[in-house]
This record gives structure tokens, C-alpha cells and sequence, in this order.
């Protein structure tokens, strides 16, 4: 199956398990001045706003529902963006669980002229699924094809377990 692909049986089952790959997607864009301090630098907010667009969207699609912003996870900003850089965003689903979806995702700034990448931050976006009531509701499990995709996934519950003892709450 293609990456964004739906199938019959996703249709017939809205809840039938899901691949990471189906959902994955990476989002570009250029940084104009309008992004940018008096240093050149890309304002992190504009970096937070499209990680969290990105991960939005690939929630929404692995949810096939509406899904909204829970929390923001270890977002590690490792170099600035600079003004005329291309931003990528990747995102791809890490864990699931029952109304919520974790999203990692990893931002590169590339120069156009030379088509050098850099690896300027990662985060981790949490999304919760919601009904048409607008509350939480059941989202797809993750189906786990790879090694790759089982150790994310536990690293993800790893980080859903963390939070809840962090949020004063047990797992």
C-alpha cells in the first residue's frame, strides 16, 4: 500500500489497525523575512506552528477524525533556521493509544543553492482523536510491520508513561 493510500477495509472498519507509513508526510516551506528576528534566524514559534500543522494532519489522518493538540514533548532545538532556507518538516506516528496519537517529528533547513541539509530539531507532538460530540474518542491501533516500528512504539509508551507520572496520573 502507498503512503495516504485508504483502503476497503479501512473504510468498511474505521478502526482496523493502521501503518505508521500511512499517515506519515513531510511539509515544506520557504522562510521569507516575515519569518524571521533581526538576527535572520527563524522565529521558533514559526517552526513550532508547522511541526504541530504537520503532526496535526498526520493525526487527523491515522484517526480519520478531527484530532487537536494534547501536549508538546521534548522539543529539542539543536541550530537556528536561517532567513531563505527551505524548512521540511517529517512527521510520523510513534505510538497510540486508546484516544491519543504521538507524533515525532524531525525539521531540516535546506540550502537551496548548495542542497545542503541540516538537522535543525525534533519533537514529539501528542494529538487527541475527537467524536462528533467533541470529545475523545477511539482512534486505530498501530500496525507494527517492522522492528523500526516496534521500537518506536515502545520508546512511545515509554515517553505516554512518563507524562502520566509527570501529569500526577499512573499508567
Amino acid at each position: 500500500m502507498q503512503r495516504g493510500e485508504t483502503t476497503l477495509s479501512t473504510l468498511e472498519n474505521p478502526l482496523a489497525p493502521r501503518s505508521p507509513n500511512e499517515s506519515a508526510l513531510t511539509m515544506t516551506m520557504f522562510m521569507q523575512p516575515e519569518h524571521s528576528n533581526s538576527l535572520g534566524n527563524v522565529h521558533g514559534g514559526v517552526i513550532l506552528k508547522l511541526c504541530d500543522e504537520c503532526g496535526g494532519i498526520i493525526a487527523s489522518r491515522h484517526a480519520r477524525r478531527p484530532a487537536v493538540t494534547v501536549t508538546v514533548d521534548r522539543v529539542t532545538f539543536l541550530q537556528p533556521v536561517l532567513l531563505g532556507r527551505l524548512v521540511l518538516v517529517h512527521g510520523r506516528i510513534t505510538w497510540v493509544g486508546r484516544t491519543s496519537i504521538e507524533v515525532e517529528l524531525r525539521v531540516e533547513a535546506e540550502h537551496l543553492l548548495t542542497g545542503e541539509r541540516v538537522h535543525t530539531n525534533s519533537a514529539y507532538f501528542v494529538y487527541v482523536a475527537l467524536g462528533d460530540d467533541r470529545r475523545p474518542t477511539p482512534v486505530p491501533p498501530l500496525l507494527l510491520e517492522t522492528e523500526e516500528d516496534r521500537r518506536r512504539f515502545a520508546e512511545g509508551e515509554a515517553r505516554h508513561r512518563q507524562r502520566l507520572l509527570e501529569a500526577g496520573r499512573s499508567a
